[in-house]
C-alpha cells in the first residue's frame, strides 16, 4: 500500500454501557433499560393498531392514547436514571474537556455530589406530589386517575415511578461521588 493510500482513522466508538464508577447499581440500571425500551416498541404497536382500528374499521379504542403516553413517559423517566449510570448527564464539556485529569476528577466529584443533592431534593418534592396522588384525605390508598372515559390510574402510577426514579438517581450519584473520590473504578 502506498503512503498516500492510508486508511483514514476510524470514527470513535461510543460505549453505551454503565461506566465502571456506577458500580453494581449502574450495571443493574443498564441491564433493566431493555424493559422501558420495549415499552416504546409496544407503544408504537398500539398506535399502529389504533390507526388501523380508527381509519380502516371506524372502531377506535378508548385506551390507546393514554397507554402510549404512559409507556413513553416511563421510558423518559428511566432515561434519566440510565444517563446517570452511563455518565451521559448534562455538563459543560467546553470547560470540562479543557481541564487536566486531576481537575476533571475534582469536577466529577463536585458534579456528582451536587446532582445527588438535587436528585434527593426532587425525590422529596415528588414524595409530596405522591402523597396527594396516592392517598385520599381520609387516609385510604387510591391512585389518582386520568378522568377520561377509560380513567386509568396512570397519573398516580407515573408520579410514584418518578419519585422512585429520582431516589435511585440520588443513590447512583452518591455511588459516583464516592467512587470518583476514591479514584476507583467501582465494585465489580
Amino acid at each position: 500500500m502506498a503512503e498516500h493510500d492510508t486508511v483514514p482513522d476510524a470514527a470513535p466508538v461510543e460505549e453505551h454501557v454503565a461506566i465502571p464508577q456506577a458500580g453494581r447499581l449502574g450495571r443493574w440500571i443498564d441491564r433493566l433499560a431493555l424493559l422501558p425500551a420495549m415499552g416504546l416498541v409496544v407503544a408504537m404497536l398500539i398506535l399502529i393498531q389504533e390507526v388501523v382500528l380508527r381509519y380502516v374499521f371506524g372502531r377506535p379504542t378508548i385506551w390507546a392514547h393514554e397507554t402510549t403516553v404512559f409507556l413513553c413517559a416511563i421510558s423518559f423517566v428511566y432515561g434519566g436514571i440510565l444517563c446517570t449510570a452511563r455518565d451521559r448527564h448534562i455538563r459543560v464539556v467546553l470547560v470540562y474537556d479543557l481541564l487536566p485529569p486531576a481537575a476533571r476528577r475534582v469536577a466529577d466529584i463536585l458534579i456528582s455530589a451536587v446532582c445527588a443533592a438535587a436528585s434527593a431534593a426532587f425525590a422529596w418534592a415528588a414524595w409530596q406530589m405522591v402523597q396527594r396522588a396516592a392517598w385520599r384525605p381520609d387516609g385510604s390508598f387510591h391512585l389518582e386517575t386520568s378522568g377520561s372515559a377509560w380513567n386509568p390510574a396512570f397519573p398516580g402510577m407515573l408520579k410514584v415511578l418518578l419519585m422512585l426514579a429520582l431516589g435511585v438517581m440520588a443513590v447512583q450519584f452518591l455511588i459516583l461521588t464516592v467512587n470518583y473520590a476514591r479514584g476507583t473504578k467501582g465494585a465489580r
